[in-house]
């Protein structure tokens, strides 16, 4: 066996074994998808290669449907981990283009089972084209680093530098097939890029799924557990951007504090779970209800908060008829009586220092909508409402 061959013969068992790792420390079950998509993709890798290895075709002669399902397999593994790059970044064009390729690549191998060269050279270009697009993803723009993790620039040059030679390799070798003399060169640079892609591929995914994981537990962390709403200490840290923003483009900005009216005769008179029901109903509508790009927490124990961004002055007042509305509308249905809340709302002065100084002034509002009867909305002192 030449040292080309012996480059070859190693490659499933390489994926193989990146599987079995991906396996072992990710686990099948929870939620990461992202984690079963990458061992997913490197268990059809590990197929693939198998199926489609030289050493294999030269010793069996293997009928042309196998190397056909093998270089299937191969661009199945390549749209699986391309898939777990969306999860863990996010939806990246080309969908139906990745899953299509398996199925148009085995049926152009059965098609061109007479004429090998034309039939490796169309492998070949199908396999980098979906390479040159894992490319592309790990490079595109991707989400918030809170949901997309940490260290997300580290993996993602990992998977470039196992892709990008991995890449060169194989379009080099269509080239060389089609147009060049026989050679096996382009044979043996793709044998060394392969061993190259499978030895940074597993660290690469690791880390990937390790940032999901850190993520989902620093939102977890500044996550209320009951309305799916941030904290207070989160709002109080999100706010100081969005309190900044507002001073450098002279923006406007309010903070509309709300409040559950006589939550103390409803905890009560039903039990502990009935009064974390209606939290979570109202921290829902809360939620719905608030504008894209405005910051929605839970302040206190039955107190919410909602800071508008770009607000015009009928902004608190298109929020708190929208809330009302919701409220009137889901309480009676999901928990069989009506629910009532206060609200109060204050904008963003040049004295503020911060947060703290405008719920103050929201929470006097607040207060004196609650001294009125409650069920309604107040402004400061000084805002007409």
């Amino acid at each position: 066996m030449s040292f080309t061959s012996a480059l070859f013969a190693l490659l499933p068992m390489q994926a193989l074994v990146a599987a079995l790792v991906l396996i072992t420390l990710v686990g099948w079950r929870g939620d990461n998808a992202g984690g079963r998509w990458a061992q997913a993709g490197m268990l059809a890798l590990a197929v693939g290669l198998a199926l489609a290895s030289p050493s294999l075709v030269a010793r069996l002669g293997s009928p042309p449907w196998v190397h056909a399902l093998g270089v299937a397999a191969v661009s199945a593994g390549l749209s699986a981990l391309w898939w777990a790059l969306c999860l863990w970044l996010q939806p990246r064009p080309g969908r139906w283009a990745m899953a299509a390729a398996p199925v148009l690549l085995a049926v152009g191998q059965l098609l061109l089972a007479e004429a090998p060269h034309e039939a490796q050279t169309l492998a070949d270009l199908g396999l980098g084209a979906q390479l040159a697009w894992l490319g592309v993803a790990l490079t595109l723009p991707g989400r918030s680093n809170v949901v997309q993790g940490l260290n997300s620039r580290r993996w993602r040059l990992l998977g470039l530098a196992a892709v990008l030679p991995l890449l060169v390799a194989v379009l080099s070798r269509a080239v060389v097939t089609e147009f060049g003399s026989p050679s096996a060169s382009p044979d043996l640079l793709l044998a060394l890029a392969g061993q190259l892609a499978l030895l940074l591929a597993l660290p690469m995914l690791l880390l990937a799924w390790r940032g999901q994981i850190e993520a989902e537990l620093a939102r977890l962390t500044q996550t209320d557990g009951l309305t799916g709403l941030i904290d207070a200490a989160a709002f109080g840290r999100r706010s100081v951007d969005l309190i900044s923003m507002a001073r450098r483009y002279q923006e406007p900005l309010a903070l509309v504090v709300v409040t559950l009216d006589d939550f103390g005769t409803l905890q009560a008179e039903h039990d502990i779970d009935f009064a974390d029901r209606t939290l979570a109903l109202f921290g829902s509508c809360v939620q719905a209800q608030m504008r894209l790009g405005d910051l929605a927490g839970r302040l206190g124990e039955h107190q919410f908060g909602v800071l508008m961004a770009r607000c015009l002055p009928e902004g608190p007042q298109a929020l708190d008829q929208r809330l009302r509305a919701a409220v009137a509308e889901r309480a009676p249905a999901e928990l069989g009586l009506s629910l009532a809340f206060s609200a109060g709302w204050a904008k963003l002065r040049p004295g503020d220092r911060g947060i703290a100084d405008l719920q103050r002034r929201a929470e006097t509002a607040l207060y004196e909508a609650r001294r009125a009867g409650g069920n309604q909305l107040k402004a400061e002192p000084g805002v007409s409402d």
